[in-house]
């Protein structure tokens, strides 16, 4: 970076509700990225699914400014993903907003990314040379070619595959016209918790997101572990049994919101342990 200020914050939400005709997850998403939005400033953005087609909406600014009343009558579906953004990798540019939306054959895949990769260089060059090409600067673009080339194998498996591979750190909510995935990295660097809604799920950064959503904490998403949730019901994955939990300090002391809990330690006490 060609500035000594923090580059390693966004925030990710993902929302899935059980009733197929409900229409209300890309307004939820928004009260969650509104109470994230100390995690990034540059850019917004949501994607949603009515069980047949994603549409999304992002742009240059803050949440309130991107998503007007109008736009947010326009998402309809039950299940969302939304993210905002402080570039960690790539420039300040709509292109590298997210969520990425990568529509192919097999169908839609929609995501958000937390965190940063540090093997992105050689994985986007063998990508390139099977053929892929990309329309932005991100690494988060990275993961979403290595789910979509290997999604015939199923989404579970295509996730888990693609994860396998990257290393660095991220908290991902990865969305298709039916299903919803949470997945964080072995090491469980950046946070990302799961929280239930009266009639669904939500994952989300920080719990103030779930707050702000009315829903109830769950529990965080350990290191290394998938979350799975569609009309079957939640599944779990343990990827790596030898997982070890390395929170990002700079979470308790710069990017999250005092009143949110990160892996069982209020970021507030935490805090005032620290002086």
């Amino acid at each position: 970076m060609s500035d000594d200020k923090l580059h390693d914050e966004c925030g990710v939400v993902g929302v899935f509700l059980n009733n197929a005709k409900t229409d209300s997850a890309a307004t939820l998403a928004y009260y969650g990225l509104y109470s994230l939005q100390h995690r990034g400033q540059e850019s917004a953005g949501i994607a949603v699914s009515n069980d047949e087609v994603i549409k999304i909406q992002k742009a240059m600014g803050l949440v309130s400014d991107v998503f007007v009343p109008q736009h947010l009558a326009e998402l309809k579906g039950h299940i969302a993903v939304g993210h905002v953004r402080y570039a960690t990798a790539g420039g300040r540019t709509i292109e590298n907003a997210q969520p990425m939306l990568n529509k192919f054959k097999l169908g839609s895949i929609a995501l958000a990314h937390n965190g940063q990769l540090v093997n992105y260089e050689p994985l986007q060059e063998m990508l390139e040379e099977t053929g892929s090409t990309f329309t932005s600067t991100s690494d988060t673009e990275i993961i979403l070619k290595l789910i979509a080339r290997n999604y015939k194998k199923g989404l579970e498996q295509a996730v888990t595959n693609a994860i396998q591979v990257i290393k660095g750190s991220f908290a991902l909510c990865v969305m298709t016209e039916n299903c919803l995935i949470g997945a964080r990295d072995p090491y469980g660097i950046r946070p990302l918790c799961l929280g239930q809604l009266e009639d669904g799920w939500v994952l989300a950064s920080e719990s103030c997101a779930i707050d702000a959503m009315n829903g109830t904490f769950v529990r965080d998403v350990n290191p290394g572990e998938v979350i799975i949730i569609s009309a079957d019901g939640l599944k779990s994955v343990n990827l790596n049994e030898k997982t070890s939990k390395q929170t990002c300090i700079f979470e308790y002391v710069y990017f999250a919101r005092p009143d949110s809990i990160i892996d069982g330690i209020p970021v507030q006490y935490a805090r005032l342990k620290m002086g």
